[in-house]
């Protein structure tokens, strides 16, 4: 194969409220960890055994807003991007972490996404839904 690929696609809930970080020139990001979780059973035991992985979420400037908006612990979420490195150094030793930097994300959990969105936002906005099949657009 010529080329490479570094995609990532991960359906898991949050462990914790999204932490946004806002700079000077109006760009944001947004930090969360998702939880993803598979089961088995123990052969010799008979014990169903289920384990847990955590994985670093990092969301950008209007996805990182609307990410703050709308998730929040415990929450399911759909996501999609690419594995990043990072490495530092902090009290003279090296450090290292990867995250998931993600492009395309959609909330899964429906518990306040359809609650918030129905209300209008102001008196000008109509009224939305995510699950709407016949809205009045053009196109």
């Amino acid at each position: 194969m010529a080329g490479t690929i570094n995609k990532v696609i991960l359906i898991g809930n949050l462990g914790d409220d999204v932490k946004m970080h806002y700079f000077d020139d109006k760009n944001s990001v947004g930090r969360f960890p998702i939880a993803t979780s598979e089961s088995y059973t123990n052969k010799q035991t008979g014990e169903k055994v289920t384990t847990t992985d955590w994985h670093n979420i990092v969301v950008r400037n209007k996805l990182a807003e609307i990410c703050e908006k709308y998730l929040s612990k415990g929450d399911k979420v759909y996501v999609e991007g690419k594995l990043k490195n990072r490495q530092w150094e902090q009290d003279g030793v090296k450090r290292y972490a990867t995250e998931v930097q993600v492009t395309e994300m959609t909330m899964l959990s429906n518990k306040k996404n359809t609650e918030t969105l129905n209300q209008p936002q102001n008196s000008v906005a109509p009224k939305t839904s995510l699950t709407e099949e016949n809205d009045d657009l053009p196109f």
